[in-house]
């Protein structure tokens, strides 16, 4: 086993543990949550779905307060939830809290001092994938990606960009074109430098563009809180609606009046997008 098991707990006929191990990636140890459902503990492998949490989240902020495990168990589904960004003595911080430990965006940053440690895409897309898949009873390659906030931006950016490595994606209040909100500007420049360029191979919006015909891919399930005070300056979801029309991208773009950013929010909606996933990975 790759994974170091920290603690495991019982959960609804199934089993929660957290874990670490060391990334190469990352180049520090890093911890990640999974839920098995009952017919994995009893050894049958199972469909996975990933959960990518926001700014300043570790890998126990959903399995705490996303409210998601009964579910997850009445639909035999596995949920892998990551820890942000690499954390640790030697890996670099900010004093802010949307840059730095906390703050991984999902990229694979290429500035110094960042480059060495904050590798987060290919992280997520191939070491824990791989460490998942040899220490977890799971099916291999039927596999779902969703997320929150910065998570939902790195759940859109990683559907576009490893097409056919999870088979649909979902996402609450993400980061829908971060070459144009502050969170992403701010550390677009700190991890990838001045070429912007750059900073649109992780733009979901610019990636949607550029993507081709969407209308044979599944839909996309996007809820959006009207509450939210980030919708307008950092969210955007206008321009990823804007983007999939374009294209044909089947979208599923709800927005529900007095829902904020929060994890309230997350656990009242939080069974339907599993539903979402589901009805993918089980046909």
């Amino acid at each position: 086993m790759r994974a170091t098991t920290l603690e495991e707990h019982a959960a609804f006929g199934g089993r929660v543990g957290y874990y670490s191990h060391a990334s190469d990636a990352c180049g520090c140890d890093m911890r990640f949550s999974v839920f098995l459902p009952p017919a994995a503990v009893e050894g049958a492998r199972v469909p996975t779905v990933y959960w990518l949490s926001g700014l300043t989240c570790t890998e126990d902020n959903f399995t705490v307060k996303a409210g998601a495990y009964r579910v997850a168990a009445e639909l035999g589904l596995a949920v892998v939830a990551p820890d942000t960004s690499p954390r640790g003595e030697g890996v670099p911080d900010d004093d802010a809290y949307d840059l730095g430990q906390g703050a991984g965006f999902y990229l694979d940053a290429t500035m110094s001092p960042w480059s060495q440690h904050f590798n987060m895409f290919s992280y997520v897309t191939e070491e824990l994938l791989d460490v998942v898949h040899e220490d977890f009873p799971v099916e291999l390659q039927n596999q779902s990606v969703m997320g929150h906030s910065m998570g939902g931006h790195g759940a859109l950016v990683i559907w576009l960009k490893r097409p056919g490595l999870f088979r649909s994606v979902s996402a609450f209040s993400p980061i829908c074109a971060p070459t144009e909100a502050p969170w992403g500007r701010k550390t677009f420049l700190s991890y990838l430098g001045t070429d912007e360029d750059a900073w649109r191979a992780y733009d979901a919006s610019a990636l949607m563009r550029g993507c081709g015909d969407g209308s044979m891919r599944p839909e996309i399930l996007i809820d959006q809180g009207l509450a939210d005070a980030f919708l307008d300056e950092q969210l955007m979801p206008s321009r990823f609606k804007d983007a999939c029309a374009a294209v044909g991208q089947p979208l599923r773009l709800r927005l529900h009046e007095g829902y904020d950013h929060s994890y309230f929010f997350i656990s009242t909606f939080v069974e339907e997008h599993l539903r979402h996933h589901a009805k993918v990975l089980q046909t």
